[in-house]
């Protein structure tokens, strides 16, 4: 059983066809990709180059993988797993509940914006990061005519661009991380030179479009009555002013990992990010017997690190089973992985999660827009009780 149809999704996939096994693949969306690699509905007229950008051909090296093993496996999309017990999973399909047992399970969840909220970020028109790219990708359609983009991270970048490049207008980047918190931790982001450079082209092609952009910025509020009208910052001491007609706000992504949480695997806490991460080996195993986590729902680590993830959980999973693998393959996965992780942890350290930003949430911020729940209302929470613990 794979849950999540996305680049550790399908390599997981792939390799457990390969031997001789017909996994279910489980999927919330209509076709394989997952968020990094969504597929728009078919017969939709935009070239890949369009839609991923330098990562086409990833994306559609990962699309034509899965079209390939459809024969081979059970894929049920547009299905949502929404818990887990030790031997069944309980989906939603349709409008309509379901129980699928299982011997074991590779999660590949993914992962999930990280919104710090401001004054003004219930308005419609303003959505987190990924809404915006979904908008983009599966539909062809922006947020606005003049969007804002608000948060930290390389996708803060490569959404303004590819929004650029669709003929939106970006009125901003407004990017909470100093330059030179970025410039102290290039020399880390050696261990993948090619994507270093990705993103300082990113960067650059950004400013070459005349996007006016701000590194350091404290977001403060986003104006309107029913709808955004304007972002209001700070920057070098001074509070700016952007008109706007829509908002992206993201401050990187962080693990969808509610179903590893629920089949009892052990959480454990990211100092740098700020987050708490599912625990388990390098392989994808976990203290939980036939759970396995594969890609960002067990830690971020980006796009092709959640590849070799989802073939390293699968190999892990056939070991556990007795099936015979290639041990030079898998030795040659760990020292792929080994290095992305070398990458990754210089990339947290050029992006940090901006704590500061979320410690100084005005009391007064709706933070649950659902039960109108405050910032002030949750600090009294924790400091006075009735909360237990986090959750």
């Amino acid at each position: 059983m794979i849950v999540g149809a996305g680049p550790a999704g399908v390599r997981a996939a792939e390799v457990l066809a390969r031997f001789g096994l017909a996994p279910i693949v489980l999927d919330e969306a209509e076709r394989a990709g997952g968020q990094i690699y969504r597929r728009p509905p078919e017969g939709f007229s935009r070239p890949a180059r369009a839609l991923y950008g330098t990562e086409a051909a990833k994306a559609t090296g990962v699309h034509r993988a899965f079209d390939a093993i459809l024969p081979r496996i059970d894929h049920r999309r547009r299905t949502s797993v929404w818990n887990i017990r030790p031997d069944r999973l309980f989906t939603l399909h349709e409008g309509r509940f379901g129980e699928i047992p299982f011997r074991q399970v590779i999660l590949a969840t993914g992962a999930m914006d990280r919104v710090i909220p401001l004054p003004g970020w219930t308005l419609p028109g303003v959505y987190s990061m990924g809404g915006a790219q979904i908008a983009l990708k599966a539909q062809g359609t922006a947020i606005g005519a003049n969007v804002a983009f608000i948060g930290s991270g390389p996708l803060l970048w490569l959404c303004a661009l590819q929004y650029a490049k669709a003929g939106a207008r970006v009125a901003a980047v407004i990017d909470a991380t100093p330059f030179s918190t970025k410039a102290q931790a290039i020399k880390g982001l050696r261990h993948d030179p090619g994507t270093l450079a990705k993103g300082m082209m990113l960067v650059a092609a950004v400013r070459a479009r005349g996007i006016a952009a701000y590194e350091g910025a404290v977001p403060v509020a986003i104006e309107g009555s029913t709808r955004p009208e304007a972002v209001r910052f700070r920057h070098r001491g001074r509070e700016r002013r952007i008109v706007c007609d829509a908002v992206a706000v993201g401050y990187g992504v962080k693990p969808e990992a509610q179903l590893a949480e629920l089949a009892g695997v052990p959480m454990v806490f990211d100092p740098v990010q700020h987050n708490t991460v599912p625990e388990h080996d390098g392989a994808g195993r976990t203290r939980v017997p036939g759970v396995y986590l594969a890609g960002d729902c067990g830690g971020i680590a980006g796009a092709d690190a959640a590849e070799l993830a989802g073939s390293r959980a699968a190999f892990a999973l056939l070991g556990d089973r007795g099936i015979a693998t290639d041990r030079q393959v898998v030795a040659a996965l760990d020292a792929r992985i080994a290095r992305m992780r070398k990458f990754r942890a210089a990339l947290d350290a050029a992006f940090p999660f901006p704590a500061r930003l979320a410690a100084a949430v005005p009391d007064e911020t709706i933070l649950c827009r659902c039960e109108t729940i405050t910032a002030g209302e949750l600090r009294r929470a924790g400091r006075e009780g009735p909360a237990p613990e986090l959750n």
